[in-house]
């Protein structure tokens, strides 16, 4: 008959393992027993462990967010679950909590490297190369003659500037949506149009400079999950891609008819744009440093960097549900700071 156990023979009352505990504490090194101390203090105050680092919950934000939140983002950190403490809403950078100004800064240039090597080889921007010319593959198609070629060819060659298809519809009469074709097989894209264009919410997408430079036009948002963005007579995916990645909509490119793309494009110029500021910096190094001022000193939500031809492109967030996947709902939400690097700085 097995015998039960009344807490004098093979088992332990309650003042009696109270009474170990304190030996074994007695007996742990000094930070051991401090690190079990903390343990026990942050289980009676609430804390979660959902993540490999100690927080609070944070107000306001999901469970998920919170976890993300629980350790620094920087690879490099290796002290951030000894703050349980610290403000988890700031600084974020792309999704991620800074711990301190080390480790933002590390994050920052690990953003840097990131970028760095899309389209550029030693500091010159590597230009794209065609596959067929316009007017070979306009002739190949049937659209063209070889006289209205050559006549085309003789007059921007006489002038000295101009491209290939506004000589074909000057010199050899041919429609601009003919052109416009052309352009759409030799990028192998669609032809897009400028129908709900919102010029007001469009601006939002990006800076004015990037429009005026580089003719990049936002178009429109289908379903809150594209962008279309149109191009007035080549496509430029790289750019494209950097629209993509800082509004987190997937993009969409096309070429525009000219004329309709003029329209647009002056249109939106003359709507109002987030804020922005410019700086050029001498190096990366101070680039990197830049950037992680702005971040820590500005009350941002959120903030993301990306590269755009020779831009360092940083949007700064400063409402939370103006974050994520889509455009800034007012032009107050979202600040801009594009940084280029010169020996002139």
């Amino acid at each position: 008959m097995p015998l039960l156990n009344d807490g004098r023979r093979g088992g332990a009352t309650g003042r009696d393992l109270a009474s170990s505990n304190r030996v074994e504490l007695s007996l742990l090194p000094r930070g051991e027993e401090y690190r079990r101390n903390a343990m026990a203090e942050m289980a009676n105050s609430n804390l979660s462990l959902t993540a490999p680092g100690l927080t609070r919950a944070i107000p306001g934000l999901t469970r998920k967010e919170t976890a993300e939140r629980a350790v620094c983002g920087s690879a490099l950190c290796r002290s951030a679950w000894m703050f349980p403490w610290k403000n988890r809403r700031h600084p974020i950078f792309e999704e991620k909590w800074a711990c301190s100004g080390k480790c933002l800064l590390a994050m920052v240039k690990a953003a840097i490297a990131r970028e760095v090597g899309d389209g550029r080889r030693d500091g010159v921007e590597v230009q794209h190369q065609h596959r067929v010319p316009l007017g070979l593959l306009m002739l190949s198609q049937g659209w063209i003659t070889h006289p209205q070629l050559q006549r085309a060819l003789e007059a921007q060659r006489y002038q000295g500037e101009g491209r290939i298809g506004q000589w074909l519809i000057s010199e050899c009469g041919l429609q601009p949506e003919a052109v416009t074709r052309g352009l759409s097989v030799q990028w192998g894209c669609p032809v897009l149009t400028t129908e709900g264009f919102s010029p007001t919410s469009m601006a939002l997408a990006l800076p004015r400079v990037f429009i005026e430079k580089f003719g990049i036009l936002p178009l429109r948002v289908a379903g809150s999950k594209i962008l279309y963005v149109g191009f007035e007579d080549r496509l430029d995916a790289s750019s494209a891609f950097a629209v993509e990645q800082m509004n987190g909509l997937r993009t969409e490119s096309g070429v525009v008819a000219e004329e309709r793309f003029r329209e647009a494009k002056e249109r939106l110029l003359g709507c109002k744009f987030a804020p922005l500021t410019e700086c050029r910096v001498p190096d990366g190094d101070t680039l990197a440093k830049a950037i992680a001022t702005v971040i820590d000193q500005r009350s941002t939500a959120a903030s993301r960097l990306v590269r755009l031809r020779g831009y360092y492109w940083l949007r700064a967030w400063t409402r939370k549900d103006a974050v994520g996947g889509g455009l800034p709902a007012k032009s107050h939400d979202a600040s801009d700071y594009l940084f280029t690097i010169g020996k002139d700085a």
